[in-house]
């Protein structure tokens, strides 16, 4: 049986497909807008679609880089601590950003709500965007769960130390 830190790293893996595969494709139709432009025949939508999938490249790739720890981290000061308080700062990150980011995942949760409610959709294709701001919610939230994972463990080691 499979632990809940383990559904949760299949699910970052999972995620960063997604991502991989919204990169491919922006790259495809921003290629095929360009080479259709020379044409004179642009594709339409093209500027709105590459935002919509741009939403999903950032947010879908927080959980895998934070997993692969791909994060910019400035360690000047807290290198020069003990190891105990080393560990301490870096359990009490863990625990602002996970909240931090399940803030993010509630408040654009609410958002998406919002706009689905309002009918509110992109000018040129007519898309509703509030399936994409889900994505950035569920992104968020994926995040957050593995912060909290983290948290967890670095708070263990705190401890332990």
């Amino acid at each position: 049986m499979l632990s809940p830190v383990k559904y949760l790293t299949r699910a970052g893996r999972g995620f960063n497909l997604l991502s991989c595969a919204a990169v491919i494709a922006m790259m495809l139709l921003s290629a095929a807008d360009v080479f259709l432009r020379l044409l004179g025949k642009p594709i339409p939508g093209a500027y709105e679609l590459v935002g919509f999938l741009g939403t999903i490249v950032v947010s879908f790739a927080l959980a895998f880089t934070s997993m692969e720890k791909g994060h910019i981290a400035v360690e000047i000061l807290v290198e020069k601590l003990p190891q105990r308080a080393q560990l301490a700062i870096v359990s009490l990150c863990n625990l602002i950003g996970a909240l931090f980011f399940g803030v993010i995942a509630c408040q654009a949760v609410l958002y998406a709500l919002d706009i689905r409610k309002s009918g509110e959709v992109s000018l040129t294709l007519q898309i509703p965007p509030y399936p994409f701001i889900l994505g950035i919610a569920a992104g968020c939230a994926l995040l957050s769960l593995l912060l909290v994972a983290d948290f967890i463990k670095s708070a263990q080691r705190t401890l332990d130390a």
